[in-house]
């Protein structure tokens, strides 16, 4: 299958979307989702602004989804995808600043980095087969979901995932959507600040790409543009302000934000 790499972008004032080639855009029109055309005009990437790839109308975050660290935490797998819901503030775009949470009694409270492939939706999902969710998948991008990890078990009587997962610009997404990739092929790597932190295959997953989709969608209809976070792996940690986090998984690319 041939490999399409999809971007949004900003020109001028107009919000735009097609293919990367190499360095230049080429420019289509229509719905991203539903058959996109060509429109016959390019752009050099130097001259555009980048926009996160996909404006989702929802985003789940997978929680223990990886063999490697369920079993460094002492969690068996789980029998179904356990999951959150991450807010439509937290996105941000490639190189975006992720903004420090201002938080009452806790100012210096860890920000943690989950490096994860994503899963964008293509074609409206309800009930489907495992057998058919691949054709639900329009491609597939980096995402950073980014944690205030005390903040969960802060109240003993309520786990606050959302609020915890939930801060404004804590889900960079990017930088491209990539269509036609093998998923269980690819590898997550995390560099944070030049040190690789995080570089563990995506074939670990407890859940595999169309098993998401499919037992997802048996919960709920996922709609073009939603984004499944397929959770995270070994080598989770910290960042400090001023630090440059990368998302990085071949085929799709390299999501760059610092953390200010």
């Amino acid at each position: 299958m041939t490999i399409k790499r999809w971007v949004r972008f900003q020109h001028g004032e107009a919000i735009c979307f097609g293919t990367l080639e190499g360095e230049k855009i080429r420019v289509h029109e229509g719905d991203m989702f539903a058959n996109p055309e060509p429109n016959g005009k390019s752009m050099h990437l130097s001259d555009v602004k980048l926009l996160a790839p996909v404006v989702p109308g929802k985003m789940l975050a997978m929680w223990n989804n990886y063999h490697a660290l369920g079993k460094k935490l002492g969690l068996a797998p789980p029998p179904e995808p356990l999951y959150l819901v991450k807010t439509p503030n937290t996105l941000l775009a490639p190189g975006g600043t992720i903004r420090r949470p201002l938080l009452e009694g806790s100012p210096d409270a860890k920000v943690v980095f989950e490096g994860e492939l994503a899963i964008v939706i293509g074609k409206t999902a309800t009930n489907v087969s495992e057998a058919a969710a691949p054709e639900h998948v329009f491609g597939l991008t980096c995402a950073n979901d980014v944690t205030v990890a005390e903040i969960i078990s802060r109240d003993p009587t309520f786990a606050q995932w959302c609020r915890a997962k939930g801060f404004d610009t804590f889900c960079p997404l990017g930088p491209v959507i990539a269509s036609g990739l093998d998923p269980a092929m690819l590898v997550v790597r995390t560099i944070l600040n030049e040190e690789v932190r995080q570089d563990y295959p995506v074939n670990d997953m407890v859940f595999s790409v169309a098993q998401l989709v499919s037992k997802i969608s048996k919960d709920m209809t996922l709609y073009p543009g939603d984004v499944l976070l397929c959770g995270t792996s070994v080598g989770v940690g910290s960042m400090r302000p001023n630090s440059t986090i990368e998302i990085e998984i071949d085929g799709i690319g390299k999501l760059k934000n610092r953390f200010e």
